[in-house]
């Protein structure tokens, strides 16, 4: 891995992990629906920024169906979940539970684009439903609620039906431009929150607001643009194993930032998780490998 590539990748993994500790931080001035707006508009603008001059490739009418889905899924209904769920488990929780989209995205492959089911895909989807078990008990154990882990599974199972419908876009269209054209119909989606925007903003604190900034700016804008640029230039399998470094670091700022710990169990059902999510991506004699992509904050 070139130091370029290496550095991209850097900024990608400590970026995304930086959004649930943002995420945690502003959930009590900003309700998820107008958090999620506000992130996905400065993102908008951000992405339309990096746009301009690098011309326009017209997308088909079932590119534009996929793109859609994807703005729906990914960028609009996953982001008001995973707002929504930090208001019921701490950021590290959150991390781990939606950190087991790479199987998700595997399994819906295997429907939808027929890669199949091999068997280390099931070995590892049925360890990682136990590890989401565990972090749901842990959750009621600690004074939380499985509110919160419907959300993040939720939020997982919209964050892979995204990047499963963008995968075929990605072939003919540039990656900014799927990225830009997605955040903009996620956009579009979470305008009905647009008056629960307004009056968060006007009673919210400075510090709050630059944090929804932040979201948009940094996480979504920057992350998602390093990400397409490393993706451009490795395997998308050995690029998708070091975004598992997020939920780790996640716990690690929550603790330092936030004062948060995660319960026991729900760090041994993290674990479990991951390792689940490591069973998957092995390979099974005389297959290549499966596309992985990695939860996003």
């Amino acid at each position: 891995m070139s130091p370029p590539v290496l550095a991209a990748v850097v900024v990608t993994v400590l970026a995304w992990a930086s959004a649930f500790i943002a995420i945690r931080a502003v959930g009590a001035d900003l309700s998820p629906g107008a958090l999620a707006l506000g992130r996905l508009l400065v993102g908008t603008v951000v992405l339309a920024l990096l746009s301009l001059g690098r011309g326009w490739v017209a997308p088909t009418r079932q590119e534009w169906r996929l793109l859609a889905l994807c703005g729906i899924g990914w960028f609009a209904v996953y982001n008001v979940a995973l707002n929504a769920a930090e208001r019921h488990l701490d950021a590290g929780t959150t991390a781990m539970l939606v950190n087991v989209g790479p199987i998700l995205i595997a399994v819906l492959a295997g429907v939808w684009l027929r890669e199949g089911f091999p068997r280390r895909l099931v070995t590892g989807l049925a360890v990682a439903f136990a590890g989401v078990l565990l972090i749901g008990l842990a959750g009621r154990g600690s004074g939380g609620d499985l509110l919160g882990v419907l959300l993040c599974v939720v939020a997982a199972v919209t964050y892979a039906v995204g990047v499963v419908a963008q995968k075929p876009v990605l072939r003919r269209l540039p990656p900014l431009q799927v990225t830009a054209t997605a955040c903009a119909i996620g956009t579009v989606c979470c305008l009905p929150w647009a008056g629960s925007l307004v009056s968060d903003l006007a009673s919210a604190p400075a510090a709050s607001v630059l944090g929804m900034v932040y979201l948009g700016v940094v996480p979504t804008a920057l992350a998602f643009s390093t990400w397409a640029y490393a993706l451009a230039r490795t395997e998308a399998g050995r690029l998708g194993v070091t975004t598992y470094l997020v939920p780790p670091l996640v716990v690690l700022l929550s603790w330092l930032l936030l004062d948060e710990v995660p319960p026991a169990l729900a760090v041994v059902g993290g674990v479990v998780c991951l390792a689940g999510v490591a069973v998957s991506r092995r390979r099974d004699p005389g297959r290549s490998p499966a596309p992985v992509a990695a939860a996003r904050g």
